[in-house]
């Protein structure tokens, strides 16, 4: 019998749901709204209840598991407790997702769950990469090292991108971005992540929707020092009213909202965000010896053409020309066809990649239309 897969995936302020058999999606649900941990176990009740289909196995997306869980891993008493030590380094994501596993435990309790973390497609990162330039002690007692996330996405994109491109995934060389609600840029040399943007946390990188991605660490040294904010109200200023929210005054943190408004600020916003994400682009390539193409992914990198044109305006040295096909409905090539590098987008499609490695976590067969 072909293996159905409940993907669970708890966002920062949303809750998606997807039944999947053989890479396809057999039934959805999509919330924007931050998962309720009280009512977690009726939504999935009701979300099983309409569904034509006997679940084999859970798979939940885990933003974090920190040194706890580096690949995908069942999600037993003593994995989801070491994990939980970690919530505190993506606190907007694992707690809504650790309570979302329980949840589903109890509703499923006789078929297995996996946690398939986003760090782990950067499992891999070399030493230059992952290791940060701090004192040696702090990095043994604390471990203190680039993780990376959107793996699950950048996994997704990488086989995509290959296969439009014609070639083994082992054998593309690729910088991808993933810009959504959290952005970040991931660099692939041989199928592989060999650097990205963000690090220990979530928080580091580009701007992103209401983070601020990177900004000077002595900044943050003064404002908290002379009783100019306390470190709560630091740590919510970065993490809930900074990125585009913050660069337009408050305006909004969605890029469907500063295109459409002609407000100075919804201008700066954008060509800030704009610049960041290009300028983390380049300098991504100095991880690679060859470039096979640029990959746009994420929900913006997906359906936001304003910001992909913007983007690839700045990377003319690249080789890139501004896209040449504005409205995708499918993964495609959008540079012209002489282009001397081609830029793609990919769907996210984090719900598939998910179910492949629950099964791949199980020793199970995932189904043709799951393979890479």
């Amino acid at each position: 019998m072909t293996p159905t897969v409940l993907t669970v995936n708890a966002g920062s302020s949303s809750l998606q749901l997807h039944l999947v058999r053989d890479g396809r999606v057999l039934r959805t649900e999509h919330s924007e709204h931050s998962p309720d941990p009280a009512a977690a176990e009726h939504t999935l009740s009701d979300f099983l209840s309409g569904a034509d289909a006997e679940v084999t196995a859970v798979g939940h997306r885990l933003v974090h598991g920190g040194e706890a869980v580096r690949a995908p891993a069942v999600a037993d008493d003593d994995v989801v407790k070491a994990v939980r030590g970690y919530a505190d380094l993506a606190p907007l994501h694992v707690p809504p997702a650790l309570a979302l596993v329980e949840a589903a435990r109890r509703v499923l309790p006789s078929v297995p769950h996996v946690l398939c973390p986003d760090t782990a497609f950067h499992a891999g990162l070399p030493a230059a990469a992952a290791t940060y330039a701090l004192p040696a002690g702090w990095r043994r007692r604390w471990g203190l090292r680039r993780y990376g996330f959107h793996g699950l996405s950048y996994a997704w994109a990488t086989h995509r991108a290959a296969e439009l491109l014609g070639r083994p995934a082992g054998q593309v060389n690729l910088v991808l971005t993933h810009l959504g609600g959290g952005c970040s840029v991931c660099a692939v040399r041989n199928g592989r992540s060999v650097d990205t943007s963000m690090g220990f946390t979530p928080l580091e990188g580009v701007p992103m929707s209401k983070r601020s991605g990177s900004v000077d660490p002595g900044m943050l040294l003064w404002l908290l020092s002379g009783s100019r904010l306390t470190l709560e109200e630091l740590r919510d200023g970065l993490e809930h009213d900074s990125g585009l929210l913050g660069l337009s005054g408050g305006l909004s943190g969605d890029t469907r909202d500063l295109v459409a408004s002609s407000e100075e600020a919804a201008a700066l916003a954008l060509d800030v965000f704009a610049y960041r994400v290009s300028r983390e682009i380049a300098a991504s390539t100095a991880a690679l010896d060859r470039l096979d193409a640029l990959v746009f992914t994420g929900e913006i990198g997906w359906d936001q053409p304003e910001v992909r044109e913007a983007v690839c305006g700045r990377l003319s040295l690249l080789g890139v020309e501004p896209p040449a096909v504005d409205d995708v409905d499918r993964d495609r090539v959008v540079s012209p066809p002489d282009a001397r590098l081609p830029v793609l987008v990919v769907r996210p499609r984090e719900e598939l990649q998910v179910a492949r490695e629950t099964l791949a976590a199980l020793g199970r067969p995932a189904g043709e239309g799951m393979r890479p």
